[in-house]
């Protein structure tokens, strides 16, 4: 059987997302926006599944949910659709690890200056670099919950007393795509403005997502035409997605063996490769995500161990991607000034609460083989 540990990159839909797309195309089609009882039924779907989306996010009265296309587009919402109320320009704060979706909007937008927030060597916001960015003519401040590569999980509550004490009125805004769900998470204590998830990283179906964001906050709109959404997002809603969104959120297990399957893997690639490293915090630190392990097996580069363990039926990610047959250092492992061998050499293993232990085993053991061929063979 294959083993799937790309589960950062998609996770396979869970059965009662399936289930509940499926039970919705056949007999809740109905658009939302109709006045009859089975449309009026769709219309209560929705509402529910905004309810239980800021129940899990810990966000009272003053959040709002705004259905999306998926991650990028409640990112692109967020950011977008705050500063083109924004006048006068100012500063936009980004972490240097954010996924494209936050960074190209941050960088595109007309009339600010767009600067990035440095990592540390663990691949965290460098807190004393950020004091220091922190000016009053700051807008927005855009980080990441946990860091997609490496599973960092970035200090928002640092991040949010320094926005409080020297930016008070930028905008705070969490790209959660990474986190929701796998690591707690609560609007309220954090004092974000708005949060950004995925259905499809949660075993939800591809092309849905959501915005969270605070009542109080003034939006305007990146798609226009029906005024669904309360005029924020035009466009008759994807029924069949969100009810699978909703079925994978309460299907999620609340309790799991993610740090487990993590740790028990790390130990296992520890002891047969000895040469094997983390990026990224330590694996059984309080400031690495539960799901995600990126580690390093120099001097074999990421590309070639991973197609050796697709010819095994093991798919993970890597550290650093390939372009036009030349093979680039992962931006993210860059800022966190890692060795280049270390960083061309960096792999992702990224869990779901469906892998076991024996999985694990099996990986760390083709590893093991595979490198052992493969260091042979190294490049000049």
């Amino acid at each position: 059987m294959p083993i799937y540990l790309d589960n950062s990159a998609t996770t396979r839909p869970c059965e009662r997302a399936i289930e509940a797309m499926t039970a919705c195309m056949r007999e809740g089609f109905y658009n939302p926006s109709a006045l009859y009882a089975p449309a009026l039924a769709a219309e209560k779907m929705l509402r529910r599944g905004r309810e239980l989306i800021l129940s899990s996010l810990h966000a009272p009265s003053p959040f709002r949910v705004i259905y999306t296309g998926g991650g990028t587009e409640a990112d692109n919402l967020a950011i977008l659709g705050v500063l083109s109320g924004v006048h006068g320009g100012g500063r936009i704060l980004y972490g240097a690890g954010e996924h494209p979706a936050v960074k190209e909007a941050c960088q595109s937008a007309p009339g600010f200056e767009a600067v990035e927030m440095p990592y540390d060597r663990e691949g965290r916001i460098d807190l004393s670099a950020l004091e220091n960015l922190m000016i009053p003519e700051t807008k927005m401040i855009c980080c990441m919950q946990v860091n997609n590569e490496t599973g960092a999980i970035q200090p928002l509550s640092e991040i949010s007393r320094l926005h409080a004490r020297l930016c008070p009125q930028a905008h705070f805004h969490v790209d959660g795509v990474q986190g929701y769900l796998r690591v707690p998470f609560d609007m309220k204590a954090l004092e974000a403005d708005s949060y950004a998830l995925s259905g499809h990283k949660i075993h939800g179906p591809k092309g849905v997502g959501a915005l969270v964001i605070r009542n109080t906050v003034r939006l305007h709109p990146r798609m226009v035409g029906g005024g669904q959404e309360n005029n924020l997002r035009s466009g008759t809603e994807n029924t069949p997605g969100i009810a699978g969104l909703i079925a994978a959120i309460e299907d999620f297990p609340k309790a799991n063996q993610l740090q487990e399957l993590k740790m028990h893997l790390w130990q296992c690639l520890r002891e047969l490769i000895p040469g094997a490293s983390v990026n990224g915090p330590a694996p059984d630190s309080e400031y690495a995500a539960p799901h995600i392990l990126n580690v390093s097996l120099p001097p074999v580069r990421s590309e070639t161990m991973l197609h050796a363990l697709e010819g095994e039926g093991i798919y993970i990610g890597m550290g650093s991607a390939c372009a036009a047959h030349k093979q680039k250092v992962s931006a993210v492992l860059t800022a966190m000034h890692a060795p280049r061998h270390l960083a061309e050499s960096a792999l992702r293993f990224s869990l779901c609460p469906q892998n076991t232990m024996e999985e694990m085993e099996r990986t760390a053991d083709c590893c093991k083989r595979n490198h052992a061929i493969l260091s042979k063979f190294q490049r000049r």
